[in-house]
């Protein structure tokens, strides 16, 4: 049975500067002709096709933290929806605390993502906005109101104020809801990821699995956050990359180590074709 490899992005696939280099490139797609490989990302659909140009993917993508399953050719897998009454009341939350969230919404069945969000924007959304300009699914809202569909309600703010709203919001809804709180270090400040409860990596992987037909202990997954604990929990081998949280390397059979930031996927990759 082929071995598989599935790989978060952000902070472990790509490098801080969000590219991918020609090596991780080159050992990535050898690996794809005679193995399973995909990404498991909480990015969207049309930013991760964006990311991963000329890289070789031949599995479904776990996107937006698993709240959607999708192939590179726009076929939808599986989804997990927050729906917009449940939405609007986060919404009613966080705005008795003075923040407002990002919220992706899928528009309609070929996969056009929409962004809404707030006039009302703190310093850490301000400069999540700076790598969105150019994007045309914006959704700007004096009276911030959901979607029917939504995939994931984010929060960018400082911790302390975060952990009171995911406390206030599990109060109302409980365990139907699932809640990521976790650094964001691009904007160096935290976030709060509100999805439907079985929205998340590890229900992801199960979705890919049972679509292609693998066996988890062949599965190699490689991650650097908390987001990424339900898939070393599943795998066969869970890889962290060296610059992962700490709580997070010390969840994983191996510790790599490089970062990112010097290939540390494509590295770790390499080592298993040379010890063949």
């Amino acid at each position: 049975m082929k071995k598989i490899y599935i790989t978060d992005l952000d902070h472990t696939f790509l490098r801080t500067d969000l590219s991918v280099s020609d090596f991780t490139r080159d050992v990535w797609n050898g690996m794809a002709v005679d193995s399973i490989v995909s990404v498991a990302t909480a990015r969207t659909y049309k930013k991760t096709l964006q990311f991963i140009e000329n890289v070789q993917i031949n599995a479904p993508m776990i996107l937006l933290d698993g709240a959607l399953i999708a192939t590179m050719d726009k076929k939808i897998i599986d989804t997990k929806f927050i729906n917009k009454a449940v939405s609007d009341a986060i919404i009613d939350e966080g705005a008795k605390l003075g923040i407002y969230p990002f919220i992706l919404s899928l528009a309609d069945g070929t996969l056009r993502e929409i962004f809404s969000y707030s006039t009302v924007l703190n310093v850490h959304q301000k400069e999540v906005l700076k790598n969105y300009k150019n994007d045309d699914h914006h959704n700007q809202q004096s009276n911030l109101r959901a979607m029917d569909d939504n995939f994931k309600v984010v929060y960018f703010g400082d911790e302390v104020l975060l952990r009171e709203l995911a406390l206030q919001v599990e109060k109302i809804f409980g365990d139907s809801l699932k809640y990521i709180l976790a650094p964001e270090a691009y904007v160096g400040c935290y976030f709060l990821t509100i999805l439907h409860k079985d929205a998340d990596k590890s229900h992801g992987i199960k979705s890919v699995s049972e679509y292609v037909g693998f066996d988890l202990s062949k599965l190699t997954v490689f991650g650097d956050n908390f987001n990424d604990v339900g898939m070393f929990e599943l795998a066969g081998t869970s890889v962290a990359v060296a610059n992962a949280q700490e709580g997070v390397k010390k969840l994983a059979n191996i510790v790599l180590p490089h970062t990112n930031d010097e290939d540390a996927v494509a590295k770790y990759l390499k080592s298993l074709k040379s010890a063949k």
